[in-house]
């Protein structure tokens, strides 16, 4: 039988909070729903940040109410939480809820103290304290825990990164409590199949010299199109974990400019079908992916010729 693959589905947080318009909140519950139908295992609904960095997340905690009746068995629902507020915000909602409709929570760093400075405004090692309680109460509450590192190839501000770091980052978050998944972001779309290799090579062998066995999952951008092959290298190398955005929503800020939107997130059609291609399971239903990725983009071209005004 095929090796069986997880995708999680990443477009309700990653790729609509660079969203310049404003998304209602019914139309994010009705994506989360289509997209839940499609197979996947999991789902990144929202992000518990202050809506003055990011208005487009800002009715997180109304979101999640409106999900909580109709969560699939078979899906995780997943939240960012940046600090121990956001863990503060996401056990509220599981609390009004009464179970766990938040299954899992993310916090996220980089292997570029450039980027960390930039997009959380400090360091790499004043995110991991804020860390510290965050990962430990979320492992209290049955919470599982992903810890995100973003430019695992290569920083817009820094240039390539070296796998070493992002080693090093990684055996740091394991010694937090309760994180059992890391996240491999290349967050500009620079990888091409030997540089992703090389990575994933660097942090399996400090894992294993660990003795952890933490998931390690990948999470593209397919900014030049390169996305597709470092998927099949990934999958060569072991890794049964990948991150997709419904019809490819997303993209990195600090990878666009004046003339051109950065691509976003690999659409998820598409990690499918290379996935499947190399041989692998998804479980995913391709038609229900069609019909999700053509409402995500009706939604969002709607939304563009909106201001960007607190959705609650």
């Amino acid at each position: 039988m095929p090796d069986r693959v997880r995708i999680t589905d990443v477009a309700p947080r990653d790729g609509l909070q660079n969203e310049p318009g404003v998304i209602t909140t019914a139309d994010k519950a009705r994506l989360v729903e289509m997209i839940a139908r499609t197979g996947v295992d999991e789902i990144e609904v929202s992000s518990f940040v202050s809506p003055r960095w990011i208005p487009q997340l800002g009715d997180a905690a109304d979101l999640f109410a409106r999900l909580a009746d109709v969560k699939p068995q078979h899906v995780s629902f997943s939240a960012l939480v940046p600090n121990e507020q956001g863990l503060s915000a996401a056990l509220g909602v599981n609390g009004r809820a009464g179970f766990l409709l938040i299954d899992k929570v993310s916090v996220f760093t980089a292997a570029s103290e450039t980027f960390s400075r930039r997009n959380t405004n400090a360091t790499i090692a004043e995110t991991l304290a804020r860390f510290v309680p965050v990962a430990r109460e979320a492992h209290r509450a049955d919470m599982a825990v992903r810890a995100y590192i973003s430019c695992v190839v290569a920083c817009p501000f820094e240039g390539p990164i070296a796998p070493a770091r992002v080693a090093e980052v990684a055996i740091r978050l394991l010694d937090l409590d309760g994180v059992a998944e890391l996240d491999l972001g290349d967050t500009i779309g620079a990888a091409t199949p030997d540089s992703i290799a090389a990575m994933i090579d660097a942090v399996r062998t400090t894992l294993d010299a660990h003795g952890s066995d933490a998931t390690i999952t990948v999470h593209l951008h397919d900014t030049f199109g390169r996305a597709p092959a470092c998927i099949e290298k990934a999958l060569l190398l072991g890794v049964r974990s990948f991150d997709g955005s419904i019809a490819g929503l997303g993209g990195c800020p600090y990878a666009s400019t004046n003339e051109r939107r950065a691509p976003g997130n690999i659409a998820t059609d598409a990690l499918v079908r290379t996935i499947e291609r190399a041989g692998y399971e998804t479980g995913v239903d391709h038609e229900q992916l069609t019909e999700a990725a053509a409402f995500a983009r009706s939604i969002v071209d709607g939304s563009r010729d909106r201001e960007p005004e607190a959705d609650a």
